[in-house]
Order: structure tokens, then C-alpha cells, then sequence
């Protein structure tokens, strides 16, 4: 069994808890997951199945769509509703939407960004959020993400009650970036404490959320020897440019990992090299060389 499965993730399950079921439903050992996802993150998380396995750092560093919701007027240990609170500042009168959007505009772009205490960050050989419940704040590493799209989604909420605001956010964003951060931020632009309050992963490695499968459904579909929630590794590099083996290339060279020329390709971009139509590796141009050099093999892929 071979391929990726757009799985929809539900509220309260971490990513690993995902991956130890799957190997039960489908009765294989070789499973893995694109990029964790919090607890209190539901949505689109690829799971990578066999031969696909391969491909985990690869769909990794695609960019992710979020919708999201942020709260002004408090902020919390741990950047989203999960955490105690750190600081509370009441709204006597909410943000107007120019305001709003004004600052949505400012986080677009190249932008630095510490990662949250509460995350799984290595330092010193040690995830963050272990440091974290041993009350131990540690130096952590900026990361520089990009953000190809933040802005507001519909129009924001106002409690006077409690002093909070709400507004609702999407976001496109690129591998790494905390949300949850980019909350906190968010505030600190306003001059408010803020925190994360809901986000669903909407988009990951091409796959949206209408095209996902619950763990219900496919232990169902297993049941009924269906298997097509799995997506074929040709199905998830369908965008990626390709270019079709000759018996030379495939007998001589890529089989046995060598290089490949005059190959008429954005050079900016990965390359999808295929025999009879089915890939079997992803090659990488070479300034140097003047060559594609393989960046991939998936040799046994049928």
C-alpha cells in the first residue's frame, strides 16, 4: 500500500496519535505525517503511506491555509485557548475594521518569528513545551517564514461584556510558522493582548478540506476493501513539471542514480522524471554541473 491519505483531523487528537491507528487500520508499520499538528488544531493533515513515506519532507515544505479565529483583549502561557492567563486587557470599545485590516496588512511577507514556549522545538536536545511545564524559559531560535496571505474574514465581534473582540482570519503561509504566534503578534501591533482562540487547517500539500477522509470512514472503506481514500504519489506530484524517460535515461542513468541533461525544465523547480507515465523520481537542477541531479528516488513506485 502506497500512496497519501488526506485525513481529517478531529479536535484533541495529536498528529502521532493518528499515525500509531492508521498502522492498525491498514495493517502496515511504514506511516508518516506532514507537519504536526496541535490538539486544539482540527483539519488537513496528509499522512504519508509506503513508498509515499519518502515524500514526508517534501509535502512538509509546501505552504499550509489556515482559517483561524483571534481574540483580543487577553493573552495566554500558551498563544491559544489551552493556556492559563497571562494578561488581560479590556476593550472599552472594539477596533474599527480599517484598524483591523491595516494591521492584517502589516504581516504579510518575510517576517521573523520566535517559536511559542508550548511547541515541539527542539533546544539542547529537549522539545520546548518540556522546558515549558518545568516552568524553564530557554533562548529559542528565530525562524524566518513568509506570509503570502493574512486578512479578515467577515466582520469582527465585540463582547462588552467581557471586553473581548474577536475576528475571524486566512491565512497562507509557508513551512514553520507558528499561528498561534502570529496571533500574539497580531496584538502586540494593536498594543493588546491576544491569543489564538480556534484554527483549522484547511490546506496542506494541495489537499483542501472537502477532499479529506475522517479515521471513521476510512476504517469503514478498509472494511469494504475500498481503498480509494488513498491518493497515488503520481495523483500528489500531478503539478510538479515532468518529463518522460527515454529507454536510455531510465536503463542508464536514473536507474542507478545518475544524472540527466539537456532537459528543457524551469530549472527553479523540482522535476517529476517518469517511466510510462508513472514517477519514479524527483531530480533537482544543478548550476554547477549544468546538470538535473537526483533529489528523490521512487524506484519502486508502480
Amino acid at each position: 500500500m502506497d500512496g497519501v491519505i488526506p485525513l481529517n483531523k478531529e479536535i484533541g487528537q495529536t498528529s502521532s496519535d493518528y499515525v500509531y491507528k492508521l498502522r492498525k487500520i491498514l495493517y502496515t508499520k511504514k506511516i508518516g505525517h506532514t507537519g504536526t499538528l496541535d490538539p486544539l488544531v482540527d483539519g488537513v493533515l496528509p499522512i504519508c503511506v509506503g513508498q509515499a513515506t519518502k515524500l514526508v519532507n517534501t509535502l512538509t515544505g509546501t505552504p499550509k491555509e489556515y482559517d483561524g479565529e483571534i481574540t483580543l483583549g487577553k493573552s495566554t502561557t500558551t498563544e491559544d485557548r489551552e493556556g492559563e492567563t497571562v494578561k488581560e486587557h479590556k476593550l472599552t470599545q472594539p477596533f474599527t475594521k480599517e484598524q483591523l485590516q491595516e494591521t492584517f496588512a502589516k504581516m504579510t511577507g518575510d517576517i521573523k518569528q520566535i517559536p511559542p514556549m508550548f511547541s515541539a522545538v527542539k533546544v539542547k536536545g529537549k522539545k520546548l513545551y518540556e522546558y515549558a511545564r518545568a516552568g524553564i524559559e530557554v533562548e529559542r531560535p528565530v525562524r524566518e517564514i513568509h506570509i503570502y496571505d493574512f486578512q479578515m474574514v467577515g466582520e469582527p465581534e465585540f463582547d462588552e461584556a467581557t471586553g473581548y473582540q474577536k475576528i475571524k482570519f486566512h491565512v497562507r503561509c509557508s513551512k514553520g510558522t507558528y499561528v498561534r504566534t502570529l496571533a500574539v503578534e497580531f496584538g502586540r501591533i494593536l498594543d493588546m493582548p491576544a491569543f489564538m482562540s480556534q484554527l483549522t487547517r484547511v490546506k496542506s500539500a494541495g489537499f483542501k478540506l472537502s477532499e479529506t477522509f475522517t479515521l471513521g470512514q476510512i476504517r469503514e472503506m478498509m472494511d469494504n476493501n475500498d481503498h480509494s481514500f488513498l491518493k497515488t504519489i503520481d495523483e500528489v506530484l500531478k503539478d510538479v513539471p515532468s518529463h518522460e524517460l527515454t529507454d536510455e535515461e531510465w536503463e542508464v542513468r536514473v536507474l542507478h542514480g545518475g544524472f540527466l541533461e539537456k532537459i528543457d525544465s524551469d530549472k527553479t523547480k523540482q522535476l517529476r522524471v517518469t517511466r510510462q507515465g508513472i514517477t519514479k523520481a524527483l531530480y533537482k537542477y544543478d548550476k554547477v554541473r549544468d546538470m538535473w541531479i537526483p533529489d528523490l528516488m521512487l524506484l519502486n513506485n508502480k
